[in-house]
C-alpha cells in the first residue's frame, strides 16, 4: 500500500494571528463573524463561506473574531466542554476556509463584564470596523450572554451596515452542531461525525515510545501521545495517518490493551501500512473513516494475532476500494 502525496501542502493559505485588538496589523474594513467554531464543521464552514463571499465582493478583509481560552473554562469550568480541535488545528482550518486574519481576544472574567452593546459598538463595528457581520442560529454575547441577533441588527442598522443570520445546517434531520459531534465520536460513530465535519475527525499526537508489544506480535505501531481533547470511543479504526507531508493508509486501536491485562490510561496505537521509517518522537497527525470493531479481550496472544491479521485484511480491501481510492488519491 503505497503513501498519498498531499499535494495541498506545498501552497497552504496564509492567514494573519491577531493577538492584540489596538494592533497597527489588523486589516480594515472587514466582513465578520465571531464565536470558538470547535470543529469547524458544515454549519460554521457556512457561515465563513459566506464572509468570505462578501468580503470579496466589497473589498473588504474575511476576518474571524474568537476567543482564548474558551469562554466557559473561565467563566463555568466544571460545564466547559472538550474541544474538538487543538487552536493551531482551529487556525490551520481557518486559513484553507479563506479566512484572511483571526483577531484572539484573550478571554477573562474582566472581558466577560463587557455588555453586547460595548462589544458591538467598540469592537465589532469599531476597531474592527465590520461593514457586514454573519453569525449562526441562536447567537448569545456579551454580559451575561444577553446580547441577541435583533441587537445585532439594530446597532448595524444605526450605523449604516449589515448583519444577517446565517441559516443552521441539518443532516439526517440534525442540526449540525459540535456538542452533536462530539457525541458521535464518544459513540464510536466517526463516519457520520466526518459527515458533519466535511472531512475526517482529526487528532494531532506525538510518538512516543510504548510497551514493544506491538513489535513482539509483528505488527509494530507508533503510540501517541495525543493533544486533541476527544478521542474517539474505544475499538478499532481504519484511518490515515500524516507523516511529513505524507497520508499512509494505517489501522488504528484505542483502548486498554485488556489482552495484556489493561492499562490504567486509554492509549492510541496506530500501525501504518508498509510503513518503515522511525519516527520517534515526531508529531503526526491521525484521520479517523471508518470503525471496524470494538475493543476485544482475546483468550491468548495467537488469537490476538489472528484478529490483528484479519482487522488489516479488513484495512486494505478498504483502501482498495474505487471511491476511496479516488477520494484519497491511489487511483
Amino acid at each position: 500500500m503505497r503513501r498519498i502525496d498531499i499535494e495541498e501542502d506545498a501552497q497552504r493559505p496564509s492567514m494573519k494571528i491577531i493577538r492584540d485588538l489596538t494592533s497597527p496589523e489588523i486589516e480594515r474594513p472587514t466582513v465578520l463573524t465571531w464565536g470558538v467554531y470547535d470543529g469547524l464543521h458544515i454549519g460554521h464552514q457556512k457561515i465563513i463561506q459566506t464572509v468570505v463571499d462578501r468580503a470579496r465582493a466589497l473589498g473588504a478583509t474575511p476576518t474571524m473574531l474568537t476567543f482564548d481560552p474558551h469562554p466557559r473554562r473561565v467563566l463555568r469550568p466544571e460545564t466547559a466542554p472538550p474541544l474538538l480541535q487543538t487552536f493551531d488545528q482551529r487556525m490551520e482550518g481557518l486559513a484553507a476556509l479563506g479566512i484572511e486574519q483571526t483577531v484572539v481576544i484573550h478571554f477573562t472574567r474582566e472581558f466577560s463584564l463587557t455588555t453586547a452593546e460595548q462589544f458591538l459598538r467598540q469592537i465589532v463595528f469599531g476597531r474592527l470596523d465590520a461593514r457586514e457581520v454573519y453569525v449562526g442560529k441562536g447567537v448569545a454575547f456579551g454580559h451575561r450572554r444577553q446580547g441577541r441577533m435583533e441587537l445585532i441588527i439594530r446597532i448595524a442598522q444605526e450605523l449604516g451596515r449589515r448583519a444577517a443570520e446565517v441559516p443552521e445546517v441539518k443532516l439526517h434531520g440534525h442540526a449540525v452542531r459540535s456538542t452533536l459531534i462530539r457525541r458521535l465520536l464518544r459513540a464510536g460513530r466517526v463516519n457520520m461525525a466526518r459527515k458533519m465535519l466535511g472531512r475526517p475527525y482529526e487528532i494531532v499526537g506525538t510518538v512516543m515510545r510504548g510497551h514493544g508489544v506491538g513489535q513482539e506480535l509483528l505488527f509494530p505501531t507508533a503510540n501517541l501521545h495525543v493533544e486533541n481533547e476527544v478521542i474517539p470511543a474505544k475499538g478499532v479504526y481504519v484511518t490515515v495517518t500524516l507523516v511529513e507531508g505524507e497520508k499512509w493508509p494505517s489501522a488504528t486501536n484505542i483502548g486498554v490493551r485488556p489482552t495484556f491485562g489493561g492499562d490504567l490510561t486509554i492509549g492510541v496505537e496506530c500501525h501504518i501500512l508498509d510503513f518503515r521509517r522511525d519516527i520517534l518522537g515526531q508529531t503526526v497527525r491521525l484521520q479517523f473513516l471508518h470503525r471496524l470493531r470494538d475493543e476485544m479481550r482475546f483468550s491468548g496472544v495467537d488469537a490476538l494475532k489472528h484478529q490483528i491479521q484479519r482487522d488489516l485484511q479488513r484495512t486494505r480491501r478498504y483502501f482498495h476500494w474505487p471511491a476511496t481510492a479516488r477520494a484519497l488519491g491511489l487511483a
